[in-house]
């Protein structure tokens, strides 16, 4: 599979907004954002606490709704009921989180085998595709083994072969390598950048640059606004 992006459009922004009411103050976490993502980005959203990065990842997956705008995922307008949008959510997209969000009385391989069994899959199929993932992570030989008896970059592992299981259009991930040491985290980034290679798309939230720049595409984000976009070995680009 080709290590580039097609030129097919996969997230589409338009004037993306986000406002909360705090008593009588009105908080403007995201303001204007435009954004386009093509399949088979590495994109890095980077930003100090506060900036709207998280907002934006929420809205990326769904998880949340923008005040105004509009956001088209592949194709899909993401203006609609909940249920719809839990929908797209489960099918378009894996989430990794920095604190692996595993169950901690379920094994590896029940962990790995939710998704597929809220999308409706028999016992035998989807604990055939969770082995599957688990192999591809490195893990095939600990199916048994709860978190608890992981490390944190075992733990990781398991999260991201969760995030990949339903085969998804982008794999979402929050401060990735934020609960791990610096050599650990260096091999789970050694892991998303093989997935993009193999064709995955993938979105980093984070607020540390070096770890951004482990992405092809870095965009910042400070209140509110995405004040860069920068592609590796070009100029960054000025949001209009």
């Amino acid at each position: 599979m080709s290590n580039n992006p097609d030129s097919s459009e996969l997230i589409s922004m338009s004037n993306i907004e986000k406002v909360y009411k705090m008593g009588s103050n009105i908080i403007k976490a995201l303001d204007s954002v435009n954004l386009s993502i093509r399949k088979g980005e590495y994109v890095a959203v980077v930003g100090p606490s506060g900036a709207g990065k998280s907002t934006l990842m929420n809205i990326i997956g769904c998880l949340d709704v923008p005040t105004g705008g509009e956001y088209i995922l592949d194709g899909l307008n993401t203006k609609c009921s909940d249920n719809k949008l839990a929908e797209i959510r489960n099918k378009k997209i894996g989430f990794i989180f920095q604190n692996y969000n595993l169950l901690p009385r379920l094994d590896i391989l029940q962990n790995v085998e939710l998704p597929l069994q809220y999308q409706g899959y028999s016992g035998k199929k989807s604990r055939e595709k969770a082995v599957e993932v688990l192999e591809r992570v490195g893990l095939g030989d600990h199916v048994k083994h709860k978190p608890n008896e992981l490390s944190g970059g075992q733990m990781q592992r398991v999260a991201i072969a969760r995030a990949l299981v339903t085969g998804p259009q982008i794999i979402l991930a929050d401060e990735p390598t934020g609960s791990l040491d610096s050599r650990t985290g260096k091999e789970v980034l050694g892991m998303l950048a093989d997935l993009n290679k193999e064709g995955n798309t993938i979105i980093i939230i984070t607020h540390d640059r070096e770890i951004a720049s482990s992405a092809k595409r870095m965009i910042t984000v400070r209140d509110g606004r995405i004040t860069s976009d920068t592609f590796k070995g070009s100029m960054a680009i000025q949001p209009g």
